[in-house]
């Protein structure tokens, strides 16, 4: 039997439904067998889920998940095996914690402006210790009855150019990568292929994130079809990445 690899989940520590403990649980009923937690600019789910995974017999590798700036663009990259007390990685993921805050108080303000209150305090309710992410938005606005769908809260306010969008200039690409590498672990391309980008856009980012250390590309990731897996699987081919493989798993 081949090994079951699920390198990018998400937990109670940034927008997953599950705690780092239930999330290994919930791994080790679907059969894998090596899983990463790689929560949103955040490592403080790893104690919790390398315990669990000690117990259920799963092969726990620490990660993360951390948001980059590349040519004015929003890109998210996983670190996979990384050591979270390494020092420049910690204040890396200080900065942007803090950026995470300040971006959710404005978002919070443009949606009081289309006349929808509260939001701030909700989310910070429902984040609890963890990361506030566009998903806690995304929720606080099913629940009040604004959209009918968590996808609809994107769609109508929290994507770019609608109302409720924040644009964030997040740390550099090459930074995002070095905290990574620098670490001991590897830097893998989340979800390429959600970015958009033109091919000739696409082609400049994998030339440029090859150049800065990075290692790996998602070929497989939560929803992709299997033409989007191809289209992956050839830019990993065409830059000499790994193919790295992730559910995206939140709920």
């Amino acid at each position: 039997m081949n090994a079951v690899y699920d390198l990018h989940c998400h937990s109670t520590a940034s927008d997953g439904a599950l705690t780092p403990a239930g999330l290994v649980q919930r791994a080790r009923q679907q059969g894998v067998d090596y899983l990463a937690l790689t929560d949103h600019d955040t490592t403080d789910g790893l104690v919790e889920a390398q315990s669990s995974a000690k117990s259920a017999n799963i092969s726990l590798i620490p990660g993360i998940e951390l948001s980059a700036s590349w040519s004015h663009q929003c890109i998210h990259i996983v670190g996979l095996n990384i050591d979270p007390q390494y020092p420049p990685l910690c204040d890396g993921i200080g900065k942007l914690q803090s950026q995470r805050v300040e971006r959710a108080k404005k978002i919070a303000s443009k949606l009081e402006k289309k006349k929808i209150p509260g939001a701030f305090d909700a989310v910070s309710r429902s984040a609890g210790k963890g990361m506030i992410t566009r998903t806690h938005f995304a929720e606080f606005l099913l629940s009040q009855n604004h959209i009918s769908t968590l996808q609809e809260a994107f769609d109508r306010y929290l994507s770019r150019g609608k109302p409720a969008f924040v644009s964030t200039a997040w740390a550099a690409t090459e930074d995002v990568v070095s905290w990574i590498t620098g670490s001991g672990g590897v830097a893998v391309l989340a979800h390429p292929l959600r970015y958009k980008l033109t091919a000739s856009k696409m082609r400049r980012l994998l030339s440029e994130f090859k150049e800065m250390g990075g290692q790996g590309i998602e070929v497989v990731s939560g929803r992709n079809n299997p033409d989007e897996i191809r289209i992956s699987a050839n830019y990993a081919k065409k830059f000499g990445l790994s193919g790295s493989v992730g559910s995206d798993f939140h709920n």
